[in-house]
């Protein structure tokens, strides 16, 4: 099964320049891509670095900054719920003025931040819109926590709503809905975790601030105090890990601490003492102790991994790292590959252009014209025509060329030979045909004088049948000629009528009985053209009849046209392929004939034949299933009819309920052609009946009938007074010795014959030949046990 080409036939390189620049191309285009590919991610490496400072900035410090703000101003809120003095109300003030100033910070960053938010993900503007709405409500919490109007519990749900919202914001700046984040450089995410376990701690400060405050913890209190410790310590224990060493080493610095020990030994306490004895476990100063330093702690090592992004130079050796140096090293090896690709390509270009060239002109031209100079019979000299390359070639495009010099040598020595062969075949066929057509003149005559002189009506069966097979072997010879580029010997100086032309050529096919000829135009065809169209009729009905079934006839017809009139030549065979068709019409339009392929001689001499009276010849499908030849005549080698010219024959047509055998044949008189040029004697030739069975008495060819008699009055008449021939006792005619002969080429006649006319009419012919068959079949049905050979 053969391979489907990768590319479709249109989108294709077409020219050898197309060809070597789409094979240079693609490396260079793989390179530009390869080095494109790491200039984009250095590129986006810059820019996430330029991004991450402008969001460090904008965003994450002053949400960062928020966040611990609200911790602390909730923790003051719940405690002043819980207790309500000056102490508490200073230190909610304190909480206060410095959330004010984070909110505005906040508001100032989002409103100058040029970062596509959206971009980053779909939620951050929404989630920016609520973190400043809780920003906006925190004024209504504050009052409620002076005015005593909500209780703990709410007051540190509005505060960790805000707080929460902060965390959306920073989560959604760390996202991972897209490939590239700016957490690559600041590990927001490992700190966004660490953030929320502060979170967890600070939550715990509120409430057992309020706690102590209230002297009692509720067990709604003691839960989330709980949860929070458990969160915290899980997410302290699963981030650090992760972070980038400088920044774990700064949290370990505060977990590892002396007052993160404090705070984890007080929730120890909390914890196992329960919610009833929760406030007595541990006292506030023990409390505050450890986890005011843990908070402060947590925040400046927060800071200082949020403070990373903010001082990475975006063009710096660390940032580019190995990206950079891969672009610079890229942008120098795509400008190297196009300057040689360039410059290889040109040359290669070049050569093989001219190497293309070089073949189109010797296949075109010099290959062509030589070879018609020695079949012309001229001598060529192959140093000249074909010169060999005096030094050595290296370059494989050179070794082609001189490869395609070695192959026209070749070529040349293989046509001188051939055309040597051919001249020499050619030869021997003109000799063989020469020496065949005298012989067969020779015999053709004898015939003719053996049938004049028997009256046996067997015996001049078996002699009509000779003469057909000396007809057609004649044609044979004239076919030798023909392909040896030699003119027939047969010619005529007078225009002849184009049905005679017609059916001289039907009588020398081999089944002529089979032949049904359909209206022939009116007629007269250039005596010159007579031979060849009679050889070219006789040898397509010949084809068409041997390779048909024998109980199918063969029609031939004709019709006048502009361009002159058109031949067809149709059987019921079994027809031709395609490719065989289209082979035949080929070899017959060929300009070249191949005398050593014995399998096509007749497309051959058709194709002789047809270039040489500008005769077209094509082969088509018959409406049968059989083949159709078409012959067109030119105008210029006929003429219109004289005055005078007898009328075409009207054809008797078979009846549709009576057999085959019964049938009257169609009326075809036998051709009253003129006497043909020859360059031998003229030898007259009658007429040959079918081989076997009854048939119409067609002609054998364009044979020489007999010389008029210059001297009429010398020859006696064999017919009645009714103008009938006379008979015998069986009804058949009676044949006169020497009765058609000139008086000069009679041999002493014993008995004197009755007076005939001076030529005897196509008529009378037709009717004795008709009469011999009818006879012949009469014969038959009286006798069915009697058998003979073929009947006429």
């Amino acid at each position: 099964m053969p391979e489907r080409p990768l590319l479709p036939e249109r989108l294709r390189p077409k020219s050898i320049r197309a060809k070597v620049v789409t094979l240079l191309t693609v490396p260079v285009v793989s390179l530009m891509a390869l080095w494109g590919h790491a200039a984009v991610t250095t590129a986006s490496q810059v820019s996430a670095t330029e991004q991450l400072k402008e969001i460090n900035s904008a965003l994450i410090r002053p949400i960062s900054d928020f966040t611990t703000a609200v911790q602390a101003e909730r923790t003051a809120a719940v405690a002043y719920r819980a207790a309500p003095d000056a102490a508490t109300e200073s230190a909610l003030d304190a909480a206060v003025s410095r959330t004010d100033k984070a909110v505005t910070a906040l508001r100032s960053g989002i409103g100058s931040n040029t970062t596509d938010i959206a971009a980053l993900d779909t939620k951050l503007p929404d989630r920016i819109e609520r973190l400043q709405d809780s920003a906006r409500s925190l004024t209504g919490t504050r009052k409620s926590a002076k005015n005593r109007t909500a209780g703990v519990d709410a007051l540190l749900a509005r505060y960790t709503t805000a707080v929460e919202r902060a965390f959306a914001v920073r989560t959604g700046l760390a996202g991972t809905e897209r490939g590239e984040r700016i957490e690559a450089r600041s590990d927001s995410r490992d700190v966004i975790e660490l953030a929320r376990a502060r979170e967890a701690l600070s939550r715990q400060d509120a409430v057992l601030g309020a706690a102590g405050a209230a002297g009692t913890m509720s067990p709604a209190q003691f839960r989330a105090f709980v949860g929070d410790v458990t969160l915290q310590r899980e997410l302290t224990r699963a981030a650090v890990p992760d972070l980038k060493p400088s920044h774990a080493d700064a949290y370990r610095q505060v977990l590892d601490g002396e007052s993160t020990s404090r705070v984890t030994e007080a929730q120890d306490a909390v914890l196992n003492a329960g919610a009833d004895r929760a406030v007595s476990a541990v006292t506030a100063e023990q409390w505050r102790a450890g986890a005011v330093p843990t908070l402060s702690g947590l925040t400046d090592a927060e800071r200082r991994a949020t403070a990373a992004g903010t001082t990475a130079e975006p063009y710096s050796l660390s940032t580019l790292g190995s990206s950079g140096l891969a672009v610079i090293l890229g942008l120098v090896g795509v400008v190297v590959s196009l300057l040689l690709s360039v410059r290889i390509g040109r040359g290669l270009v070049t050569d093989l252009t001219g190497l293309r060239n070089t073949a189109l002109e010797l296949a075109a031209t010099r290959l062509p014209a030589s070879m018609r100079r020695i079949h012309n019979g001229e001598d060529i000299d192959l140093d000249q025509e074909a010169p060999l390359a005096r030094t050595e070639i290296r370059d494989e495009v050179g070794q082609v060329g001189a490869a395609l010099t070695t192959v026209q040598r070749a070529a040349l020595r293989a046509v001188a030979g051939r055309a040597a062969v051919l001249t020499g075949v050619s030869g021997v066929y003109v000799s063989l045909a020469r020496r065949s057509q005298a012989l067969l003149h020779r015999q053709l005559a004898l015939l003719d004088t053996m049938e004049r002189r028997t009256d046996d009506p067997t015996e001049l069966e078996d002699l009509f049948r000779l003469d057909h097979l000396t007809t057609r072997m004649r044609r044979h010879a004239e076919s030798l000629l023909i392909l040896s580029g030699s003119a027939p010997g047969r010619a005529w100086r007078n225009p002849v009528p184009l049905i005679d032309t017609v059916r001289a050529g039907i009588a020398e096919a081999a089944d002529i009985k089979r032949v049904r000829l359909e209206g022939i135009p009116d007629l007269r065809l250039d005596g010159s053209a007579v031979a060849d169209l009679v050889h070219l009729v006789a040898e397509l009905t010949d084809n068409a009849a041997q390779f048909s079934p024998p109980h199918t006839p063969v029609v031939v017809r004709g019709e006048e046209v502009g361009a002159g009139a058109v031949l067809e030549i149709e059987d019921r065979g079994l027809g031709m392929g395609d490719d065989a068709l289209a082979a035949a019409n080929e070899r017959i339009r060929a300009t070249d004939v191949d005398l050593l392929d014995s399998r096509r001689l007749g497309l051959f001499v058709v194709n002789r034949l047809a270039q040489r009276r500008n005769l077209e010849v094509t082969l088509r499908r018959s409406v049968y299933g059989g083949v159709t030849a078409l012959i067109v005549i030119p105008q210029h080698i006929l003429e219109a009819p004289q005055p005078g010219l007898r009328p075409l024959p009207k054809t008797d047509l078979p009846e549709p309920n009576r057999p085959e055998q019964d049938r009257p044949m169609p009326n075809l008189p036998a051709p009253d052609l003129p006497t043909p040029n020859l360059p031998a004697p003229n030898l007259p030739v009658p007429n040959p009946p079918a081989p076997d069975g009854p048939a119409a008495p067609v002609p054998a060819g364009p044979r020489t009938p007999a010389a008029p008699d210059p001297a009429p009055q010398q020859r006696t008449d064999t017919t009645d007074k009714g103008g009938r021939e006379p008979a015998t006792e069986d009804g058949l005619p009676r044949r006169v010795r020497q009765a058609n002969l000139a008086p000069e080429l009679r041999k002493g006649d014993p008995e004197p014959p009755a007076p005939l006319p001076a030529r005897r009419s196509p008529e009378a012919a037709r009717a004795t030949m008709a009469s011999l068959s009818s006879g012949r079949r009469r014969a038959h049905r009286e006798q069915p046990n009697t058998t003979t050979e073929g009947g006429l």
